[in-house]
């Protein structure tokens, strides 16, 4: 999916024109399945925002799939929150350590990206929660073709700590949007949670726009 896309241009207008969640930064997550188009859709997001991306790859490990919310708060929240540059250290997946720091500026909107972005810890800090529509199987289908049968046995292992996950801290009741991918560009639906809070991004087929 390429070239023009309005709704996601006046969804990335709405998002900047949130309140500051996390000290003067809105902290917008993009959460969903593994293999949702998550990675695809806040690259495309990030680019209409000139926002940086937090991959939450970088953050997990092999034994911690999804324990990383001490480092999330650590390395990445609590500067944010001072109005200083994040600075954390990204998991290399290959050589199973941690690497050299990089840095994460306060920007006007930083996303964060990956399986669990919009978990309970994180929501009180988050500015909007934007969700993958798209199940399980068919979320999982499609990273297993994307990784090859060479990582079959990490898929067969992450499955159920992702479905373990959900069940015990569930995101998408939480979502102010659900994003849905179309052959060309998405769909965007209010989430979940669009009657629940005082400043939702209502969204729709053909727009978006802030609700206060």
């Amino acid at each position: 999916m390429t070239g023009p896309d309005p709704a996601l241009d006046r969804a990335a207008d709405a998002l900047r024109s949130l309140p500051p969640s996390c000290g003067p930064v809105r902290l917008v997550a993009v959460d969903g399945h593994a293999g949702s188009g998550k990675s695809t859709f806040a690259a495309r997001l990030a680019a209409r925002l000139v926002a940086p991306v937090l991959h939450l790859d970088d953050l997990a490990t092999h034994e911690e799939l999804f324990a990383w919310t001490e480092r999330m708060r650590d390395q990445v929240i609590v500067p944010l929150s001072r109005g200083e540059a994040a600075l954390y250290h990204p998991y290399d997946w290959n050589l199973r350590a941690f690497g050299p720091p990089r840095e994460l500026p306060p920007a006007p909107v930083v996303l964060v990206e990956g399986v669990g972005a919009g978990r309970r810890a994180l929501r009180p800090y988050l500015a909007a929660l934007l969700w993958m529509e798209r199940g399980p199987e068919e979320s999982w289908a499609r990273g297993r073709h994307r990784d090859g049968p060479a990582q079959s046995a990490f898929w067969d292992g992450w499955t159920v700590a992702e479905t373990r996950h959900f069940a015990a801290d569930p995101s998408r009741p939480f979502a102010d949007t659900l994003v849905r991918e179309c052959p060309e560009g998405y769909e965007w639906l209010p989430g979940p949670s669009v009657t629940a809070g005082p400043h939702q991004i209502m969204t729709e087929r053909d727009g978006a726009r802030l609700r206060k």
